[in-house]
Formats: C-alpha cells, sequence, structure tokens
C-alpha cells in the first residue's frame, strides 16, 4: 500500500500506559493522528491522555484488561463513536516472564498467551468491520526479537512471541486482498518497566534488563513505518545483529545459549 498521513488518522494503542506504547501513542498524536489509549492501570492512561492534551493533541482512554473482551469492545465503540471509525490499530499489551520452564507455575504460560497473542487477535477479529472502513488501515503488532530466535529461561515469552509473528505474516497475505496493511514491530530489549512486572520471576535474564533503546526511539521508528506501509522492522541494531547471526549460523547461536540453560 503506498504511503499513509499520520495527521488526521485515527488509531487505537493497547498497553499506552507505559513504556512502547505511550511513547507510540504520543508519536502518533504528535503527528496529528487522535488515539483511543488502552490499559489497565487508569491513573496513569489518564496521565498520557493529559499529556496528549497539552499539546493540543486529541486522546480517548479506556481502563481495563485487554483479555476482557468487554474492554476491547469499548474501545473499538470509543474510536467509533469519538473518531467516526479506526484506522490504525496498535497491538502493543504485553506481559513476561523469566526462569525455567520446568520451574514455572503451569499458569504463566496460559497468562501470557491471554494478552500476548490471543487479546491481540480478538482485537484484530473485533476491530475488521471498522478496519475495512477505514483510510488507508493498518495493523500493527508488536512482537520482539524473541519471535524470531528463542532464549532459555524465556520459553513462555518467545512461544507467545513466534506465535504473533507466523500469525502476522499469515494475516499480512491475507488482508492483502482487504488492502489493510499489516506491521509487524520486533523490539529489542528497551528501557521500560516490562521486566519490573513480570507475572514470575524464578530466575534471570542473560543480558542486563534496563540496557537496550528508548521506547521513543522504538515509537519513531514504528510510526515511520506505519506512515511508509512497511511489512517488518527491527528497531534495534543488537537485535538486528542478533537475528542475521540465527538466519546464517544459527547452530552457533544455539551453541551459545545453551551455555546459559
Amino acid at each position: 500500500m503506498a504511503h499513509r498521513t499520520i495527521n488526521g488518522a485515527r488509531s487505537l494503542v493497547t498497553g499506552a500506559s507505559g513504556g512502547i506504547g505511550r511513547a507510540i501513542a504520543l508519536e502518533l498524536a504528535r503527528q496529528g493522528s487522535r488515539v483511543v489509549l488502552v490499559a489497565r492501570r487508569e491513573e496513569e492512561i489518564n496521565r498520557v491522555a493529559e499529556e496528549i492534551a497539552a499539546f493540543g493533541g486529541q486522546a480517548e482512554y479506556v481502563s481495563g484488561d485487554v483479555t476482557d473482551r468487554a474492554v476491547r469492545r469499548a474501545a473499538l465503540e470509543r474510536a467509533k463513536e469519538q473518531f467516526g471509525g479506526l484506522d490504525i490499530l496498535v497491538n502493543n499489551a504485553g506481559i513476561g516472564a523469566v526462569g525455567r520452564f520446568d520451574e514455572a507455575d503451569p499458569a504463566r504460560l496460559r497468562r501470557l498467551f491471554e494478552v500476548n497473542f490471543f487479546a491481540a487477535a480478538e482485537l484484530i477479529r473485533e476491530g475488521l468491520p471498522l478496519l475495512k472502513q477505514g483510510n488507508r488501515p493498518i495493523v500493527v503488532n508488536i512482537g520482539s526479537i524473541l519471535g524470531h530466535f528463542a532464549v532459555p529461561r524465556n520459553s513462555e515469552y518467545c512461544a507467545t512471541k513466534f506465535a504473533l509473528r507466523g500469525f502476522t505474516d499469515s494475516l499480512r497475505a491475507e488482508f492483502s486482498t482487504l488492502e489493510i496493511d499489516v506491521l509487524l514491530v520486533s523490539p529489542g530489549t528497551t528501557q521500560t518497566e516490562f521486566f519490573a512486572n513480570v507475572v514470575e520471576r524464578t530466575g534471570q535474564t542473560l543480558w542486563p534488563e534496563q540496557q537496550g533503546v528508548s521506547p521513543e526511539k522504538v515509537a519513531k521508528a514504528t510510526v515511520s513505518a506505519i506512515r511508509r506501509g512497511l511489512a517488518e522492522i527491527i528497531p534495534n541494531s543488537r537485535g538486528r545483529w542478533l537475528c542475521r547471526l540465527n538466519r546464517l549460523w544459527p547452530g552457533l547461536l544455539r551453541r551459545i545459549l545453551s551455555r546459559y540453560g
């Protein structure tokens, strides 16, 4: 699809109270998009809406868990009622867990899939009627470089991001007939609250958790990719290097990672 204009576009961003979601919502609003914000933390999401209003942007918000169908429906209805429709859907809400699979509570796998995969899939399904009527519509799924290669101590998270990546690739082909673009954003480590809010921790990650790119850098790259109609971006140089290493020398990367199992 040809380039799209962000100014005047109608957007919905999940997980918008902090981190990458907040940064994407702010960047979209700065470029003139009207935004519906969705997140569990009402105080924080209200603060993001106030930030947007402070620089003359327009934002509505719905607080609640994106795994709840009623919350998803409310957000879509807000976009329809306040903005007249939807052009950009950003599935950013996500959670993680750290630790070996054999030491995990079985519930954590299901919880991660509910938030990271099923909620995104169902929001796309429920949002299709609006997107089909949208102006140069696009679905944006925030994945991870761990949807390209898996690492120990993050098995459940990796599984959700592999699933989201495969789902996104399939939708891209299917939605081409509907003239709806589909973008996958695969960040590496980003400076957010992600690791402070994992659902369970029974070990440590393989890398320093607060080192990485800023959420603002990811947001700028994401909105640029939305505007240009790209299929996938990896907005992190280290992430791109690791994905390239996995593609060219997968055996080498597996041997390195096996030392940390």
